[in-house]
């Protein structure tokens, strides 16, 4: 019995230090998950850069959740990291595959230079994003970040942002939606 009692209290001990709001628990959870997540990046085309980047927004989700209160413990903590990071890093291969087209995929003699070129313009992109979320208003920002990113139903946005309801949030949604449009359509067309 004591030793399930220590188990228990390896999760217990790190969930209670992120309710604290103590950030030493991020390097236990990084340090104790670090190989299992490279091990696994790496067998899927990632690179060490890829799978820093993979676990710290692992890490990040699982912080909101447990300070917002929405975290259920129905699994060991190196559990629900593995899963998150499996998710997002699949994701990224998906839409990464999706962009690519396909008569350049089987073309074995492809320009190199494509790939970066690619490259900076995804990084523009994101960058053009980022910015335009930030000119649209924190409320707004906030909202589409929890539907896009994280994935959260209309229903959990509308507590976590104080809306009265899911519809709410569904037409307010819609709004910030238009105005992010309207914000990277004035920046596109001053470069066009």
């Amino acid at each position: 019995m004591s030793s399930r009692l220590l188990f228990l209290n390896d999760d217990a001990r790190v969930l209670d230090m992120i309710r604290n709001g103590d950030e030493k628990a991020l390097v236990l959870l990084y340090e104790s998950n670090r190989k299992m997540i490279s091990a696994f990046i790496a067998r899927n085309n990632g690179t060490h850069d890829d799978y820093e980047d993979m676990l710290q927004e692992a890490l990040v989700v699982l912080w909101e959740r447990v300070r917002a209160g929405r975290f259920e413990y129905s699994s060991k903590l190196s559990t629900f990291l593995f899963g998150t990071v499996k998710n997002i890093w699949l994701r990224r291969l998906a839409k990464a595959k999706r962009e690519i087209p396909t008569d350049l995929q089987s073309d074995d003699q492809a320009d190199p230079t494509g790939s970066v070129l690619d490259t900076m313009i995804e990084n523009e992109e994101t960058a053009a994003v980022r910015n335009a979320l930030e000119k649209i208003g924190e409320q707004c920002k906030k909202l589409l970040l929890l539907f896009y990113w994280e994935e959260c139903s209309m229903e959990e946005i509308a507590g976590k942002l104080g809306f009265a309801n899911a519809e709410t949030v569904k037409s307010k949604k819609y709004q910030c939606k238009k105005s992010l449009e309207k914000i990277l359509k004035q920046a596109t067309d001053r470069y066009a």
